[in-house]
Parts: C-alpha cells; structure tokens; sequence
C-alpha cells in the first residue's frame, strides 16, 4: 500500500510526498497541487500568495532571535514527468501514483514516482510545518511546469520573492552540492506530405516493435550511452528498405522532450517473398544490439509480427529522405566541461519521432552549458533536418547557470554536511536544466545552491528514491537553515 510510505523518517517530509503522490500533477496540470500547497499555507497561519503564472510563495517568519538573518528561499516544482511501462493504464491525469517500499527504496509501480521533485516539495513544506526548527526568515517557492518549458520559472516576475539565498531542492546527489547547471533549447522538426501512395500489390504488412530500454531523464542520464528509441528504430528501417525493398506506413517513437525514448513502433510493407529475409534481418540486428549495448541495456525487445495492411505508405522520396536525416542528426553527448571533466557540456536528445498520416514530426531538446555550443548543436540539426525538406523551428530557450565557487551558501552548505554527516560534499555543476538559471536573471542578486537526495532514473517508470539519503538530506538543510 502506498501509505505505507508514511511510516517512514523524517515523518513529516514523507506525509507530504505521500499526499503529493494523490494528487495527479503532470505537467501542465498542476492546479491541484498548487491549491494544496496554498491550503497547507493558510492552515499555518503563513502569508501566502499565487502568481498570474501559478506559482506559489508562502512566507514564514524567523524564529525568535534569529530576525536579523538572511532571508532564505526553499525552491521545489510541483509538476512531474508522466511516464509509465506500455502495460500499463495509469491515467496520470487521474490515478494516483502508487508508490512503495522496496528494500532501500521508494519507487512506483509501473510509472515514474515523482520524487522528481515531489521530495523537494516535501522537504520545503515541512519546514514550513515544523515547530522545532531554528532559522531566519523562510519562503518557500513552488513553481509550475519545470519538466517542459521551465513555465513557472520562466513567468516569475521581480519582487515576487524577497529572498537573498536559494536552496533549490531539485538534485538528485546526496553529499553533492550543485552551483552551475546547462541551459536548454526545443528543435523541433515537421514535413507535411500527400499520404495518397497505396501499398505495392504483392506486398504484406508487418508491425515492428523496439520496447525494454531504460530510458532516463535526458540530462542527468545521456552521459551513460542509453539507447535512444527513434535512433535504433530508423537504423534497423534503413536497412529494411535498402535489403528488403520495405516501405514505411507509420514510424512513432519516443513522448517527453526531456526522456529518452524507451519506445518506437513502426508499421511497414513488404514483398512477401522478403519475410523470411526480413526476420533473419530482424534477428541479426538484435544481436547487434545486444553486443553493442551489454551491460547497459539489459532488457532490450524486439519483435515483428503480421498485421493487417494499411491503406498507404509514405511516399519513397519522403520516406527515404526522413529516414536519412534521423539517421543523420547528432544525438547524445557532443561535448564536456573542461572544468569539470566528468561532466556534459552540451548534448541533444531526439526525443520523439513520427512520421504518419501525411506529417512528419521530429522534436529535440538541447542542452549546453555554454550558450555558443547550445545553438550550435541546434544549427547542425536543423541543417540535416533542412535537407529533407522539413521546416526547423527553435523555441523554448532558457540560460544556464553560471557557477560562482565564492558563494556564501556554498560555505554554509559545506559546513552543514561537515557537521551533519562528518564528510565534505563533492561540488558539481549539473547537465540538466536547474531553475537556478532562470530565476536567477529575475532576482540577480540571489545567492543559490541546489541540493536533494540520492533519486535514481528519474523521468521513467524505474525512478526510485532511497529512504536513507532523503533523512540525511533533511537534516542536513535543517542544520543549513540554523548556520545561515
């Protein structure tokens, strides 16, 4: 039972989680959440307010004698990532999620758990509740619409908050704290065609499935070599069509702009006498797979079956020139950080694909530390993408984070984790789109850090958070709130 999870340490942090998990809140639809948010508010006694955008501010007031301090701005998003195994039917804006423990870990059955950043919401919500705490003044932020379009981020206006410190509470390192992070860009790509080219007499139909990769947030997981869907799906539709003379009906692939596709389907046609070479083709490309990908995709599916024939396929230089350009778009990681060798500098994500029904459409998104490379990138995708035909749109730009290792809460923080758990913290800058950035160009003169517990795979249905890193991140911000 999802309740279960209310049992656990720190009670207060893992109630609210709880209670966020019944709320559906994906992206875009988040009214519930913030009303709750601003329900808690009002039962404490807090001033508390809502933007035009939906964003939510609840003020707290120091505790005695400690007035004088810094006013410090616990930031969390209320939004989540929507993403579930093919099996399942959880409608997320619906169901609740229903998470569970498993040994170490808290996860979801069958979606992604939303501890990305329900717990950072939790955390910021029960310090708002707390009585036994010592601190300075206290906002906390919750904004909307993070995972697409950075929207509440984006929308905040100056003098909203009143904060000289940020603690944003969206990492996903325990005993890592993060002053820098990549700023973002969506590529998206769309051809519209006749779909009137009837299916060559003779032929048959056959259905194509890629399923059982891991996926994963496209920031934080595109350094470890994940297969992309759509990338793995062309390649094996490419050879199709030069060794089987195949034609392409449907090819759909991938969801979120910022997950790796897990997923593509295809349904193609081809000369019957080709079956047999085509299940030979298919069984030698999962060999393929399975050598290049070992030890990193453990559970990678492919299967073909006969359906029905469809009414059309796509007409051949349509089809030709779209597969082509998939296969010859940049995906994955393009550059590092010399800084911070470990680290992504820039890297693209072809996140969905289709092509179907008289349109092609193929979305991207961007990520660079370095504004110069982010459009970059984005300019050899649209070049690509320009030889087929399709027109290249570029939208939802948001800046990076510029890390500054003199920041008084990077030393507050440091000392906290000292102090807390007896260990120095490791200084990162992270390849995901933080709202430090953003928020950072509305209050400039805003000192912020990130942190958060250890929560694995985020943005699929394998994301988990561990219970024992989510307490000692409490109390370790508990310890940063008293030394600020």
């Amino acid at each position: 039972m999802a309740t279960e999870i209310k049992s656990l340490a720190p009670s207060s942090v893992w109630e609210f989680f709880y209670d966020l998990t019944q709320i559906p809140r994906p992206t875009g639809q988040t009214r519930a959440s913030e009303d709750y948010v601003i329900a808690l508010g009002k039962r404490l006694g807090l001033e508390t307010k809502r933007d035009a955008v939906g964003n939510v501010l609840i003020r707290k007031p120091a505790t005695s004698g400690m007035q004088d301090r810094l006013v410090v701005t616990l930031q969390a998003h209320l939004d989540m990532v929507p993403q579930a195994n093919s099996d399942s039917s959880h409608n997320f804006a619906t169901d609740p999620i229903d998470a569970y423990i498993d040994g170490e870990w808290v996860k979801a059955r069958g979606t992604t758990l939303g501890a990305d950043n329900g717990i950072g919401a939790a955390y910021a919500m029960a310090v708002l509740a707390a009585t036994d705490l010592k601190h300075g003044p206290i906002e906390a932020l919750f904004t909307i619409d993070e995972e697409v379009g950075m929207v509440g981020a984006n929308g905040l206006q100056p003098g909203f908050s009143q904060g000289d410190i940020l603690i944003n509470l969206d990492s996903e390192d325990e005993c890592e704290l993060f002053i820098g992070c990549a700023g973002g860009l969506d590529v998206e790509a769309t051809l519209e065609y006749k779909d009137e080219v009837s299916v060559p007499e003779g032929d048959i139909a056959v259905k194509v499935s890629l399923t059982g990769l891991k996926g994963g947030h496209s920031g934080m997981d595109i350094i470890l070599g994940r297969g992309n869907a759509n990338k793995l799906m062309n390649r094996f539709l490419k050879e199709a069509i030069q060794s089987c003379g195949a034609r392409v009906s449907s090819f759909v692939g991938g969801s979120l702009r910022n997950a790796i596709p897990r997923e593509a389907f295809a349904v193609i046609t081809i000369p019957e006498e080709e079956a047999d070479g085509l299940w030979e083709l298919a069984s030698d490309y999962i060999d393929t797979l399975q050598t290049e990908y070992k030890d990193i995709e453990a559970n990678i599916n492919f299967v073909l079956e006969r359906v029905e024939l469809p009414k059309t396929v796509v007409p051949e230089e349509i089809q030709d020139g779209v597969i082509n350009a998939v296969e010859g778009c940049v995906n994955g990681v393009m550059s590092m950080l010399t800084s911070f060798p470990e680290i992504v500098e820039s890297s693209t994500n072809m996140a969905r694909v289709m092509l179907k029904d008289g349109k092609f459409e193929a979305y991207f998104l961007v990520r660079s530390s370095l504004e110069s490379r982010k459009y970059q990138v984005a300019s050899s995708i649209e070049s690509v993408m320009s030889l087929c035909g399709a027109k290249v749109r570029f939208d939802g730009a948001y800046n990076g984070w510029a890390p500054n290792a003199d920041s008084s809460i990077l030393k507050t923080m440091r000392l906290a984790y000292e102090q807390v758990l007896g260990i120095t913290p490791e200084i990162k800058v992270i390849h995901a789109g933080l709202e430090c950035g953003i928020i950072q160009g509305a209050m400039p003169e805003m000192d912020m850090i990130s942190i958060g517990p250890n929560i694995r795979h985020p943005h699929s249905p394998d994301e988990k958070v561990e219970i024992a890193s989510v307490e000692k991140t409490w109390r370790v911000l508990c310890k940063a709130l008293e030394l600020v």
